[in-house]
């Protein structure tokens, strides 16, 4: 069906009159118009996101609505003979509530019993809820760190964790059979239970059993924190408070909730802005460590003061690497650390972990990009004791209660690091420092580029096409040595002119490593019309150098590859 003929059927029944007036306007603006029609929003690495407004590219009250209809009916197709519950959370973005209403009645509709938490809540406290209420499916409406005009919908399953394959699939099927013209609006309110203090309560004393090493009552940490107009304001003061911490200052302009996010240009932690008023008022304060989560409270940045008393911005990697360390010292020492462990990243995080991992003896698993996949072990291997693990876009998760990264859990071990090294006249870039001494000085680097619409789909999709099939024997100065196509699952070595096959499921990813140690890794964004380019280079710690020396080197050779890759 054509973008004329699909604005053609939105403009009668079922839709409504609103709906069909701003269609009716968009045939003044026909790119805006091919936009919003020419294709069907996706499932991609982080559920589905989009811009917020009308067309079958955006999210609205049909898109949501019929996606909804679609999981109604797998649900009941799967639990013939049980009674199927679900679970909905919502963060701050504009419509969320009433998206959430929306979905919330069509699984009433058809006889689904919904709980629905009262008000924003995290993402990760919806995770915990799906298994803590013993439900078969959760939702939650949130579009994570992108812009303010984007709004998304996240499916979870009875695990707690998103989906995956085959279950995607098959409910993206369900979906795709589902015309608009059957979904149920009219909920019925004796099917909904609101859903608040119970579940903060249970889900803030899992976070503190999991993530809390120092029980003592009154800690000297200085922290600055900033919600960032987010969903953490309802959790994480609450955990900082009950873990003991009494010095916390919160951004008081960044503290409400808010759509518009007015105070970033992005409310994305990964980003130096976004955390710009946050480290301003740590100087005021002459606090020792700054954090920062996005809209939903999944991600989380971290910002501490260097050795020369400067303001440090530890990327998703370099805090990752601290928090796996901590753990897997800390089992060390209590003798809880076996082969019957785990800890697991992702493909295109650095490849620091697995030496820490390796030095404790623990196993460690890789996965591909998005945190279902790290999820998705937890339950593939129920024999193993899964202590932790992350990704280098600022997700990390704690044990098992949970089933997708979690930055109020994530949070506290920093800070419980944080503080444990302020006691013993150290820091947490210190500590840092003493991995890249152990293991190796690594330094990571993302660069995303936009392209928006139609036409930067196509660029993206002929970037990795041009790539894949005609790739460089050389970047940045050194041979490329391995081809890793997790599209195609396999894996090439020019050297020895063998293939080996990739044991994931396929993902349109491509991964160069080059003979002097270093990766460029390159994929579409599952979630925003980007194509991200992630670069990891290292080097043997030299003590006869400083740490600024040698992170600078290593910058310049970071600057090097992503020069000679974007010329392709």
């Amino acid at each position: 069906m054509g973008v004329k003929s699909r604005m053609l059927q939105w403009q009668k029944s079922p839709f409504d009159s609103d709906t069909q007036k701003q269609v009716a306007k968009l045939y003044k603006f026909p790119e805006k118009a091919e936009d919003a029609f020419y294709k069907d929003l996706e499932f991609g690495t982080g559920g589905m996101r989009g811009i917020m407004g009308v067309g079958t590219n955006r999210i609205n009250k049909y898109t949501l609505g019929k996606n909804t209809q679609g999981l109604s009916n797998y649900l009941l197709e799967q639990h013939k003979n049980e009674k199927v519950s679900v679970v909905i959370a919502f963060d701050c973005r504009h419509q969320s509530k009433y998206l959430a209403k929306v979905c919330a009645d069509i699984f009433t509709a058809n006889n689904i019993k919904c709980y629905l938490f009262s008000d924003l809540r995290p993402t990760p406290e919806l995770s915990f809820a799906v298994r803590y209420l013993n439900a078969q499916c959760g939702i939650v409406l949130t579009a994570s760190h992108n812009p303010a005009e984007y709004n998304g919908y996240k499916v979870y399953g009875k695990d707690g964790a998103q989906l995956v394959p085959p279950y995607d699939e098959k409910i993206c099927q369900k979906i795709n059979k589902t015309p608009f013209q059957s979904i149920k609006f009219k909920g019925n309110p004796d099917l909904i239970y609101y859903i608040d203090k119970e579940i903060d309560l249970a889900y803030q004393k899992d976070v503190l059993n999991s993530a809390l090493f120092d029980d003592s009552n009154n800690k000297q940490l200085k922290i600055v924190f900033s919600p960032i107009h987010g969903t953490s304001i309802t959790a994480l003061p609450q955990v900082l408070e009950q873990a003991g911490y009494k010095k916390v200052s919160i951004v008081k302009d960044q503290i409400e909730p808010n759509g518009d996010f007015p105070t970033v240009v992005s409310p994305n932690p990964e980003e130096k802005e976004a955390l710009k008023m946050a480290v301003t008022l740590a100087t005021e304060k002459q606090a020792d460590i700054v954090i920062g989560t996005d809209p939903d409270a999944d991600r989380f940045a971290l910002v501490v003061k260097d050795q020369k008393s400067n303001w440090y911005y530890l990327n998703g990697n370099q805090t990752m690497a601290v928090l796996i360390e901590f753990l897997l010292q800390k089992r060390s020492i209590q003798k809880k650390t076996h082969e019957n462990c785990f800890v697991a990243s992702t493909i295109v995080s650095t490849p620091l972990i697995q030496k820490i991992a390796m030095h404790y003896n623990v196993g460690y698993k890789s996965t591909l990009t998005g945190f279902k996949w790290i999820a998705k072990l937890i339950e593939d291997f129920p024999d193993l004791k899964f202590i932790g693990g992350g990704e280098e876009s600022y997700g990390f998760l704690i044990g098992d209660s949970v089933r997708d990264k979690d930055a109020i859990s994530a949070s506290l071990l920093a800070c419980e690091i944080a503080n444990e090294a302020l006691k013993n006249g150290s820091s947490f870039v210190e500590l840092l420092i003493k991995c890249y001494k152990k293991y190796g000085l690594y330094k990571e680097k993302l660069i995303s580029i936009t392209k928006k619409g139609k036409s930067g789909s196509e660029f993206i999709a002929e970037q990795m096409e041009t790539l894949r099939d005609n790739p460089p024997k050389t970047i940045g100065g050194s041979p490329v040595i391995i081809l890793e196509d997790y599209l195609k699952l396999t894996a090439y070595n020019f050297h020895l002119k063998e293939e080996k096959s990739l044991q994931y499921s396929p993902s349109n990813v491509l991964i160069f490593k080059l003979e002097d140690g270093s990766e460029i890794a390159l994929r579409p964004s599952g979630t925003e019309p980007k194509i991200k380019y992630y670069f990891s280079v290292n080097r043997k710690f030299d003590s006869k150098m400083s740490w600024n020396d040698q992170e600078k080197f290593l910058e310049t050779r970071l600057k090097q590859l992503s020069s000679a890759i974007l010329a392709q």
